[in-house]
């Protein structure tokens, strides 16, 4: 494959990857503490065989999750908490502790406080919080719930000291995927009652981010037209003579 081809094709998969990403991120700009993914590229280097010339040809090395906190929308809604600072809501998922910035919860018909996937939210204990429907029910700052001045029990809420660690669950959740990593007490962090994180996705930002690559993928494509085109006219030269 000439040069000019093989860059243009390596340019259209890195762009196609991109917006894959990008996708994903409109899709859940709605989604409640939802974390954007975003692309680390990086050139890699190799020789054309015919000539040794060094070319580099761009790549996604690998997608990154943007950790940044989204803004904190209050909802009036007594069991919404959001997360103002490092760390996350711990919950019981399917195969295991799942973690999220989405307090965005509800009482199951059992009485326990659940995400709006069913998963059981966790006390500091690491067992299901539950409250009685029928009572208000307050937060502290610290996570503690109460009910008509009785304490019911503690959110768990950890850290980690590495996200890099970490990997996505569905929209909203995340799983520990490097067995070395630990759970820690967040240092500062604060539990909001009546208010979601919004994911911080960016609408306007990943509109604009699409367009542009958008256009990028159109011209790296009229580059893979014409090198063909080139090595079209070449043959059929060499083929007069």
């Amino acid at each position: 494959m000439d040069p000019i081809t093989a860059l243009a094709a390596s340019g259209l998969r890195a762009r196609m990857e991109s917006l894959d990403l990008l996708a994903n991120n409109v899709a859940n700009a709605s989604t409640g503490g939802f974390k954007a993914d975003r692309e680390f590229y990086s050139l890699y280097s190799g020789e054309d065989n015919s000539d040794t010339v060094p070319s580099t040809m761009p790549v996604i090395e690998r997608p990154w999750t943007d950790y940044t906190q989204g803004t904190l929308q209050r909802t009036g809604n007594t069991l919404d908490f959001a997360l103002d600072g490092h760390g996350f809501f711990a919950v019981n998922g399917p195969s295991g502790p799942l973690y999220t910035r989405n307090g965005s919860f509800r009482l199951g018909g059992d009485g326990r406080l659940i995400t709006s996937d069913g998963y059981a939210v966790r006390n500091r204990q690491g067992g299901a919080i539950q409250l009685d429907a029928n009572r208000d029910v307050q937060v502290g700052p610290d996570g503690t719930i109460t009910q008509d001045g009785k304490v019911i029990g503690q959110l768990e809420i950890v850290d980690f000291t590495s996200t890099g660690g970490l990997a996505k669950q569905g929209a909203a959740y995340f799983r520990i995927a490097d067995p070395s990593l630990r759970p820690s007490a967040p240092s500062a962090v604060t539990v909001e009652q009546g208010q979601v994180e919004s994911s911080n996705t960016g609408s306007a930002e990943a509109a604009v981010r699409l367009v542009s690559v958008m256009r990028q993928f159109e011209m790296l494509n009229k580059a893979a037209t014409l090198g063909a085109e080139m090595n079209k006219r070449a043959i059929e030269e060499v083929a007069k003579v």
